[in-house]
């Protein structure tokens, strides 16, 4: 049920939330039981009515007299910082995040985001990203704007595959959103500051459920994986060990009953033993390219077509361009060590640009050593 959020009822959802419980899920269910938080903190004198066989230890949080006071000074704070206060019963609050049980009960948010755009893809990946993961993002990114301009982009501000989507979205001109693990009353990494604040211009923003005066603490990361996971229709993984942050946005995607897809990497590298076992394991759908991701979500469109047509005619890199002129020459492929010398190009530089190339779907590997132009 949707109410008139006043500016009392902010105040106790903010005292509410700031109850300490191990499940996120159990601070809905209280506002759903009560009927609002304004009703729940009016009546504590009958809270065991309202909520029987609530323990001991949550009356007496609720009854605390700090959480109320807490709550007004961040609602003085979110009053002067400019800061959207979205609480759960509000009718702009995120339709997508509102379908999961463990929905925030409170969403503080800078810039003007559009939470329930047509289509939302949450990005996500190791800090530690390579050359070939960033590539990989950026082109996803660009290729999607390209192909559905009005889509939302979602990920955590972080170092790495995260940092790469926002920055890609902001090149390709789409609204991105930074789900962060603190208050904002600050950014971390600080590093990130100036993509930050081109994001809240660009028509996207930051998020957060956390109040000011929160730290970036670990177990809050993982807290905050899960709007990331829920507010989007997909999460896409692009490079991950085998744990990490990632699969475990992942894992909460598929709690969701949302879709799940990752890029897939060689066997042998670090930051891609994560994608690849969410393959194997049925836990995410292979894609390579932003037009694999539009046709599996069923988000084909005309202009998601004539962007897959314009692949025929892809722009190589230059090292690209030295190999397809040599690959092109030869209808049969030629061998690594031949494509060494002709290309006058180390091997340590051929094989990942090999790699890079077979994922865009320039080339393939066929039997002998050999590669050959599919372009």
């Amino acid at each position: 049920m949707s109410f008139p959020t006043t500016i009392n009822e902010q105040v106790c959802v903010l005292a509410l939330s700031r109850v300490q419980v191990h499940n996120p899920a159990l601070l809905r269910q209280i506002m759903d039981v009560a009927g609002s938080a304004t009703e729940l903190f009016d009546n504590l004198q009958y809270i065991n009515d309202i909520l029987p066989g609530i323990s001991p230890t949550l009356v007496e949080a609720l009854r605390a007299p700090e959480i109320m006071e807490r709550a007004k000074r961040e609602m003085d704070f979110v009053c002067s910082k400019g800061i959207k206060l979205t609480c759960l019963n509000d009718s702009d609050y995120p339709a997508r995040l509102l379908e999961c049980c463990d929905a925030p009960i409170a969403l503080y948010s800078l810039g003007d985001i559009p939470f329930n755009a047509k289509h939302i893809v949450s990005i996500v990946g190791t800090r530690h990203a390579t050359e070939y993961g960033k590539g990989l993002c950026r082109n996803f990114v660009i290729d999607l704007a390209r192909m559905l301009p009005d889509t939302l982009v979602v990920s955590g501000l972080a170092y790495g595959i995260d940092i790469c989507a926002h920055r890609a979205a902001l090149e390709a001109g789409l609204p991105t959103v930074g789900v962060l693990a603190h208050g904002l009353d600050m950014i971390y990494p600080h590093t990130h500051r100036s993509v930050a604040k081109s994001m809240i211009e660009q028509s996207g923003g930051l998020l957060t459920e956390f109040m000011s005066e929160t730290n970036p603490f670990p177990q809050f990361f993982v807290q905050r994986n899960r709007i990331v996971a829920g507010m989007a229709d997909a999460t896409v993984v692009i490079e991950s060990a085998s744990k990490g942050g990632s699969l475990i946005t992942a894992s909460m995607a598929q709690g969701y009953s949302r879709d799940c897809f990752a890029f897939p990497g060689r066997v042998s590298d670090q930051y891609s033993c994560g994608c690849n076992e969410l393959v194997a394991r049925n836990r995410a759908a292979l894609i390579t390219s932003a037009y694999d991701f539009v046709e599996a979500m069923n988000w084909s469109t005309d202009k998601a077509k004539k962007a897959h047509q314009t692949e025929i005619f892809p722009e190589f890199t230059p090292q690209e361009e030295v190999v397809m002129n040599l690959l092109q020459s030869a209808p049969d492929g030629l061998q690594v060590n031949q494509l060494v010398v002709h290309a006058d190009m180390p091997v340590n530089v051929l094989m990942p640009l090999l790699f890079d190339m077979e994922m865009k779907g320039y080339v393939k590997a066929v039997a002998g050593g050999c590669y050959r132009s599919i372009v």
